[in-house]
């Protein structure tokens, strides 16, 4: 079984908060209410470079998502 790229997510611990959770490389969770991130990777220098510049456009893919999936709804 292949995951989808992204996953909503829910807490009622956390009513006011929207998870996003990436299931590819680098795998994280963001919480779109106040864009904190949870990395579930471990990363070595290079890569550390390369997700700090890649980390607004990852968050703005999560949050495209959440968009996305949120007009559905709707619809």
């Amino acid at each position: 079984m292949e995951l989808p790229k992204f996953i909503l997510g829910d807490n009622t611990d956390h009513p006011n908060a929207i998870y996003v959770i990436h299931t590819e490389f680098p795998r994280f969770i963001i919480n779109l209410e106040d864009d904190e991130v949870e990395w579930f990777e471990e990363f070595d220098e290079q890569d550390q470079r390369e997700i700090e510049s890649e980390a607004e456009n990852f968050i703005q893919a999560a949050t495209d998502f959440y968009d996305r999936e949120v007009a559905r709804y709707d619809e």
